[in-house]
């Protein structure tokens, strides 16, 4: 709600100084919102969970526009709107679809743009572009999970892979903090894979793979950005693949193969249940082939894991699918700016 005289504040100021933060409990949702809000023009604050604002107490005296709370209102959050001093308030969203869902998540950024410009009295709001329709330089994203034993492995199905397929490939590895830098050299001899670790907030792309940090927490948004963050990873292992699992197939859906190569415990598994009506794809290493069996093994006792092989069929299962999948699309249902 808002009130004329926060109407008529709002709508003399540049785009650009319109302060939002966003609170919503999924992380897709959160995805959706930053996406929205960005290109709308205006500033985002933060984009967080209800748990996440209780840790951040400096949110306490940020000037904030307007709120967008897609979480149980309770007197925590009701306090922290108080002491921003903002202007308009704005509770309860429907669920975003997901990005393969192209056409239904372009209406749902529709729907909440028209709120925002009905709020702020700015209908050129509603001419600022939805998503971008141009055809992605990939149509699908393969991420890869290993540890102990993986760098050969993932190395022998770079070597078996072309790079010249319409993916792009995201590895997280649990590897040593001062040897990380190693890998990308490790992985790409003798092929032509382009392999780099993320220092910076990047894009995917074909022909390339890029490595997690050990450090820093990366975030894949609906924009085909892998974002690096200040967090560090939570949990035992760094970088966390049942997280990143979690995140690229809630971003990509149908258009996400993963797989998960050879490898102690069981990171991977633990957003399993969560992830499989995405429709994405779960592939392991057979056990018979790994250094370590137990993490490739953990991903098939679980019931989800749809193929099994060593390094070289897991390359060539991919490439017969990518050709399968794209001859029979006539039209791509996933699509990102270009670079």
């Amino acid at each position: 709600m808002m009130d004329k005289t926060h109407s008529s504040i709002l709508s003399d100021k540049e785009d650009l100084d319109i302060k939002v933060l966003v609170i919503a409990e999924s992380q897709h949702q959160r995805l959706a919102f930053n996406d929205t809000v960005r290109s709308l023009g205006f500033t985002l604050i933060d984009c967080l969970s209800r748990q996440q604002l209780q840790d951040k107490p400096k949110l306490y005296s940020a000037q904030v526009d307007i709120w967008l709370i897609d979480s149980d209102y309770d007197n925590n959050i009701a306090s922290v709107i108080t002491a921003s001093k903002s202007s308009a308030v704005l509770v309860g969203f429907s669920p975003a679809p997901y990005l393969n869902e192209m056409q239904h998540y372009a209406k749902w950024q529709r729907k909440l743009k028209r709120k925002l410009a009905k709020l702020l009295n700015k209908p050129s709001l509603l001419d600022s572009p939805v998503i971008d329709t141009n055809p992605p330089p990939w149509r699908y994203v393969v991420f890869l999970g290993a540890s102990m034993g993986g760098p050969n492995a993932v190395k022998t199905f770079l070597d078996n892979l072309p790079p010249s397929l319409p993916i792009c490939i995201l590895l997280a590895h649990h590897f040593n903090h001062k040897m990380i830098e190693t890998l990308p050299r490790i992985l790409s001899r003798h092929n032509d894979w382009r392999c780099q670790v993320i220092t910076t907030t990047q894009r995917l792309r074909t022909g390339h793979c890029l490595i997690a940090p050990v450090d820093r927490q990366i975030v894949c948004d609906s924009d085909g950005r892998v974002i690096l963050t200040e967090q560090t990873w939570a949990g035992e292992y760094k970088p966390a693949i049942g997280q990143l699992l979690q995140n690229t197939s809630d971003v990509y859906g149908s258009d996400l193969v993963s797989i998960i190569f050879s490898g102690m415990g069981n990171d991977g598994t633990q957003y399993l249940d969560l992830i499989q009506d995405n429709n994405s794809q779960l592939w392991a290493q057979n056990p018979s082939t790994s250094t370590c069996p137990s993490q490739p093994q953990a991903i098939i006792d679980s019931g989800h894991c749809q193929f099994i092989g060593s390094p070289e069929l897991l390359a060539q299962k991919l490439t017969d699918y990518i050709g399968e999948m794209t001859a029979t699309i006539t039209s791509p249902s996933f699509t990102v700016s270009d670079v």
